[in-house]
């Protein structure tokens, strides 16, 4: 925020939203009524209404912006924590719940498909992470792993006499540090949430 619209009421920006609300009601009331003057005094009265005015609503624009952006982050915190738990129903309804679905909310979307075993819904809630903030590189890792999951489970399950003994080198040895089993999926699908998708070592070797 530019430091001229507090300096503009004559407030500090640690005042409160009831403070700068009274002080913005006072200089409208009194540049309302100078602007009727006469001459140059009326005529400077209207301008310093006007700006005034302006002051006042980005001040508490941004102060909006500011509570709803803290809000949001505090929700997010609360979906990983469900996901963290396998609360995966409640994770869900807390984003259900949100109004307004930024990039972080499509990519905790993608996380709870992931962990229903959806991968392509979570998928293309990924592309929708990235398409909204194209340069966050943990949408972008994340997409790249899980795409290249997706490909591998593809070609196990074309290839099904290849399941019993997978090459060393194939998406579970890379990815998770050993074979791949329950505890390294519930283990990856929660870091997924955490910056790790698909890509931390379990320890199960």
């Amino acid at each position: 925020m530019n430091k001229q619209y507090y300096d503009l009421l004559g407030i500090t920006e640690d005042a409160t939203d009831e403070e700068i609300a009274a002080r913005y009601e006072e200089l409208k009331k009194k540049y309302s009524e100078e602007r009727f003057l006469e001459g140059e005094a009326g005529n400077e009265a209207a301008k310093l209404l006007s700006r005034v005015e302006v002051a006042y609503a980005e001040i508490m624009s941004e102060r909006k912006e500011k509570r709803s952006a803290e809000n949001a982050d505090s929700s997010y915190a609360k979906v990983e924590q469900f996901i963290r738990d396998g609360k995966i129903n409640e994770a869900q309804g807390a984003l259900d719940e949100f109004n307004e679905r930024p990039a972080e909310w499509h990519y905790l979307q993608s996380v709870v498909f992931y962990k229903k075993n959806w991968m392509n819904e979570s998928k293309k809630q990924l592309e929708i992470a990235m398409q909204l903030d194209s340069s966050n590189e943990k949408y972008r890792n994340s997409y790249n792993k899980l795409k290249e999951k997706i490909e591998y489970d593809k070609h196990r399950a074309e290839n099904p006499e290849q399941k019993a003994q997978a090459p060393a080198d194939d998406y579970d040895q890379q990815q998770m540090g050993g074979g791949f089993c329950e505890q390294c999926a519930t283990c990856c699908a929660c870091n997924m949430a955490f910056n790790c998708c698909l890509n931390a070592c379990c320890g199960c070797r």
